[in-house]
Order: structure tokens, then sequence, then C-alpha cells
């Protein structure tokens, strides 16, 4: 072999190896990228299942957080009513007393120092019971009321109307807007 052909030669052979170069090359690049998406795709897939948990999480959180809420909001009414209507068993109680006290003052008697004391136990006890709310239901010349009143007996009355209260058989009170017992009632025909 000559100098020239072995030049073609040498020259064939680092042609070859440069295209034998850049194939491998290409592949390692081809297999790179197929390397590289399938990371990708695998990235994704992860990312989407990590945003699903978030959500799921967010979900849960948003949920305890209102039953929480929910919550507060139940006991603080309870709790708001039970201060408002923390009297009612008492006054329940106290209520035959107050009616005796009237019951005594309405008796003729005459001993007037009696009389000034009952008066004055019947009052003082009714300003206690006013201070925490327990008033008197109005009845008597008053329309009948099945909310407050409990009507016991009708009579026919000249010149009243009918469905008017006549007389009141037993006085009634509430407790601020919650009724504590019902005045019976006389109702005209």
């Amino acid at each position: 072999m000559n100098k020239d052909e072995m030049k073609v030669e040498e020259k064939d052979e680092a042609v070859v190896a440069e295209e034998t170069e850049e194939n491998v090359e290409t592949e390692k690049t081809e297999e790179t990228k197929e390397t590289s998406e399938d990371v990708i795709a695998s990235l994704n897939e992860e990312i989407k299942k990590k945003d699903e948990e978030i959500a799921k999480l967010k979900n849960a959180y948003a949920m305890a957080y209102a039953d929480t809420e929910n919550t507060r909001k139940r006991l603080m009414n309870e709790y708001e009513q039970k201060q408002k209507y923390h009297i009612q068993s008492f006054a329940k109680e106290v209520l035959p007393v107050l009616d005796n006290c009237e019951r005594a003052l309405a008796q003729a008697t005459q001993d007037e120092a009696y009389r000034k004391g009952v008066e004055m136990i019947y009052n003082q006890l009714k300003t206690c019971l006013e201070k925490e709310g327990v008033t008197e239901i109005e009845a008597l010349g008053q329309p009948f009321d099945g909310n407050w009143h409990q009507a016991l007996m009708t009579e026919a009355k000249e010149g009243v109307e009918p469905g008017m209260v006549t007389e009141v058989l037993q006085k009634g009170y509430k407790l601020k807007d919650r009724i504590l017992r019902a005045a019976m009632v006389k109702v005209s025909e």
C-alpha cells in the first residue's frame, strides 16, 4: 500500500470513527431524551398525586375547622341561654310563695303590722324576681292569647267583646321572653 492509499484509508477510518461517535452520541441523546421524558412523566405523576393529597388535606382541614367553629358557636349559644335563663327553675319554685303572699294580702285582717310585714316580704320578693327578668303577664282586659293565657272557664258577660279576659284566676309570669307559668283566666263568650 502506498502512502496515498494509506492516507485515504486513515481518512476513511477517521470518518467512520467520527460517524460512529456521532451515532453513539445521537443514541445517547435519544436515550437521554427517553430517560428524561420518563423522569419528567414520573415527576409529573408524583406532582399530580401530591396535589390531590394536598387538596384532600385542605378539604379535611376546612371540614375540621368548620366543625370546630360550629361547636364553638353552639357552646356559646348554650352558655348564653344558660346565663339568660339561669333563674328559671328557682323562679318556678318561688311563684307559689308569691301567690301565697298575694292571698295573705287579700284577706282582711285587723292586725296592721302583720299586713305590713307580709306586704314588705311580697314587694321585696317581687322586686328580686323583676331584677332577674321575671315579670307578670298582663291578662285582665286583654284579648285571650293561648301562648300566654290558659282559659279555665268562659262566661257570657254584657258589654264585653267575645274572647276577652274577664278575670284572672292565677297570675302568669314570664322570664324575659320565655313563659314560666301561663295566666289562668276566665274568658268572655
